[in-house]
């Protein structure tokens, strides 16, 4: 089909060259995507020839889910910037329109992965266990937020601690979720929702005496020696040692020691194993926060709660041997 005498198109001979209906070019003209070249005497709309190839780029990036509006910047770049190939006929709208679709599809690919990892969570388990495991689910977001485990370590370490140290503390607390969960790893963050948005029980310490350190600034000198000595214990756990006396150990206690500005002594350490043996106790939440972290196949990496244990293990072994 060939042009008028004009070299304009009517809005049926474009459709017809570009694929589309009618309706799709009224759409894009009437928002201003597509503008006429003039009208006709009848007053039906007229198109010249480089319409084809701006109906082409739209269409483009509509297929691509790009945003109306967004559509619009980047036709106005193409204008302000016009026909140049060497430079592409796009600039800085395009890349960032592709940017922000492209972080998009990742959160939508990713709650799609929890959704389908919950859904076989459901359809895999004994029809006794359905009900709750829906009920445990029903709880989360998709793809879940770590937010509610922030609020419970914010609520659990001492007041008035640095945000510096606060961060430190939540960035190794609070686990990373995966991309690709198992159905494992969904019933385990669920359990551990569940664990942190419960309410407290009557009479139940919010926090362990190990926080009331005797000096200013002793809980940002308390968090940031465990930080350490969890660290050096990790590497013994995952070399398959048992709870000993070492450098690990010794700094634990240290950070204790320096926390309440006093000195590391026989005595100080016999009365340290009983405070933190008498201590709420958060096993069930480091379990669960090692199911959601560990890819399936692999060994569990040590959580700090893990190294606590073993360093509180190591502790009170030493001070039974001592006394």
């Amino acid at each position: 089909m060939s042009m008028a005498h004009d070299g304009l198109w009517s809005i049926g001979e474009l459709a017809v060259h570009a694929g589309v209906t009618v309706k799709t070019i009224r759409f894009y003209s009437d928002r201003g995507l597509l503008p006429e070249a003039s009208r006709s005497a009848g007053g039906h709309r007229r198109y010249g020839p480089d319409a084809l190839e701006r109906l082409r780029l739209i269409r483009s990036l509509r297929t691509l889910d790009v945003p109306v509006p967004e559509v619009r910047r980047i036709l106005a770049e193409q204008d302000e910037r016009g026909a140049d190939e060497e430079r592409g006929g796009t600039g800085g709208a395009l890349e960032d329109a592709v940017a922000v679709r492209l972080r998009a599809l990742g959160s939508e690919l990713r709650a799609l992965r929890w959704r389908e990892a919950a859904l076989r969570l459901v359809h895999e388990c004994p029809p006794g266990e359905r009900a709750d495991r829906l009920r445990l689910i029903g709880s989360l977001t998709v793809p879940p937020s770590t937010a509610p485990l922030a609020r419970f370590w914010r609520g659990w370490l001492p007041p008035r601690m640095p945000a510096r140290s606060v961060g430190a503390f939540l960035e190794v607390a609070v686990p990373h979720l995966p991309d690709e969960p198992d159905p494992a790893q969904v019933l385990a963050f669920a359990r551990l929702h569940a664990l942190v948005t419960r309410p407290c029980s009557v009479g139940e310490r919010p926090q362990p005496a190990a926080h009331r350190a005797a000096r200013a600034g002793g809980a940002a000198v308390l968090y940031a020696g465990l930080a350490e000595a969890y660290e050096l214990a990790g590497t013994q756990m995952r070399r398959g040692r048992q709870p000993g006396a070492g450098e690990a150990l010794d700094g634990f206690v240290a950070a204790y020691a320096d926390a309440y500005g006093t000195r590391d002594t026989p005595a100080f350490r016999r009365v340290l194993a009983g405070e933190l043996a008498a201590d709420p106790r958060l096993d069930g939440y480091w379990e669960l926060a090692a199911v959601v972290t560990t890819a399936p196949g692999r060994p569990p990496e040590p959580t700090p709660g893990a190294a606590h244990d073993w360093l509180l293990a190591a502790l009170r072994g030493q001070t039974a041997a001592g006394a």
